[in-house]
């Protein structure tokens, strides 16, 4: 892959689309090709995709872009797509009631580190090693980050089961429809409070959410972080478990992926040469941030240039991780493998 140019990138930039049908440059006979029409919600590691900077040879490929909950919902429901990002437990669920209806591809659009979603009142003088046995909220028992979630708790050496969880809304409250059934020790929210009113009131001592709660500031808010200095004690994480935690999958509807079982593994080097092109647009336009050539380097010192890799080996460990993990919530009644999650991926020679 030709490194691209500071001119080239910048043209392409202007003129990105929501929606990018990509085929190979100067080939007139495309008959041969797979093709997939995929939703994602608009990563900006995947803009190579979208502007077109990135016209995969071997694949005709529909990258459709929006907010995050449709394209997850378009995914599994509209017939015109062949499916798309998908939620990693959804998809463990599937497969542990015998239900093949879609096909997890080893890509994986969102992946997030999880100590910094741990929020307290502040002045709490509560502890990540003083969890077991105090009232923590949620923002949903049966997601895939709520699994990663208690495996952090695990790496803290404290036991979820002996906490007493409350499911609800961050900000507002909100009635979690679950995809699994809820333990004893788990209740929803009263219908006219949200987790931020609950913990304010002393009700819960902490709660873990996805996105950082409205009331919530570094240094006035009456809403804290319990862990401040997050990176730290996520980098010791990554050094200790190998897991940056893959949330979601990208999936293919069966039907679709009968047609042409190799699209499964030119998608997967599609994406992998996607991350290649954003990973060198980054070092050439650090202008996200003042400091983010630094940051960089100190994660690729730590982690690898390809931290965002794709591919079932170079995340074995996080995959076999977040199976273990989900089996030990209770969330499935066997332990399901890395191998049948990935089971048609792999039977077609796509296990790398």
């Amino acid at each position: 892959m030709d490194e691209i140019s500071r001119r080239n990138f910048l043209t392409a930039a202007a003129g990105s689309a929501a929606i990018a049908t990509l085929s190979g440059a100067g080939e007139a006979n495309t008959q041969a090709k797979p093709k997939l029409a995929l939703t994602c919600a608009d990563y900006i590691r995947f803009m190579p995709l979208a502007t077109g900077d990135l016209r995969p040879a071997d694949l005709e490929l529909t990258w459709v872009r929006g907010p995050r909950s449709e394209m997850l919902n378009r995914a599994l429901s509209d017939p015109s797509v062949d499916g798309g990002e998908g939620s990693m437990l959804a998809h463990l669920l599937r497969v542990a009631a015998g239900d093949r209806s879609m096909v997890a591809v080893p890509a994986f659009p969102l992946r997030n580190f999880t100590a910094r979603d741990i929020y307290v009142r502040k002045g709490s003088p509560l502890k990540p090693d003083g969890l077991s046995g105090r009232s923590i909220g949620i923002y949903n028992w049966a997601a895939s980050g709520a699994v990663w979630y208690r495996h952090l708790l695990r790496y803290f050496r404290q036991d979820p089961a002996a906490i007493k969880w409350t499911v609800g809304g961050t900000d507002e409250p909100a009635k979690i429809v679950s995809r699994a059934p809820l333990p004893a020790y788990v209740r929803n929210a009263p219908e006219d409070k949200s987790l931020s009113d609950l913990l304010l009131s002393g009700e819960l001592d902490a709660m873990f959410v996805p996105l950082p709660p409205r009331r919530y500031h570094p240094v006035n808010g009456p809403i804290a972080r319990l862990i401040p200095e997050f990176r730290s004690v996520e980098q010791r994480y990554f050094r200790d478990t190998r897991c940056y935690p893959p949330q979601h999958a990208i999936l293919i509807k069966q039907k679709s992926w009968q047609l042409d079982p190799s699209a499964g593994r030119k998608l997967l080097e599609t994406l992998q040469k996607c991350e290649t092109i954003f990973r060198e647009s980054q070092r050439m336009f650090p202008y996200n941030a003042p400091w983010l050539m630094a940051e960089l380097e100190e994660t690729e010192l730590l982690m690898g240039a390809d931290f965002h890799a794709h591919g079932l080996e170079k995340n074995r460990q996080a995959l076999d991780e977040f199976c273990r993990s989900a089996f030990d919530d209770g969330l499935v009644g066997r332990r399901i493998t890395v191998e049948e999650y990935f089971a048609e991926f792999i039977n077609t020679g796509g296990d790398r």
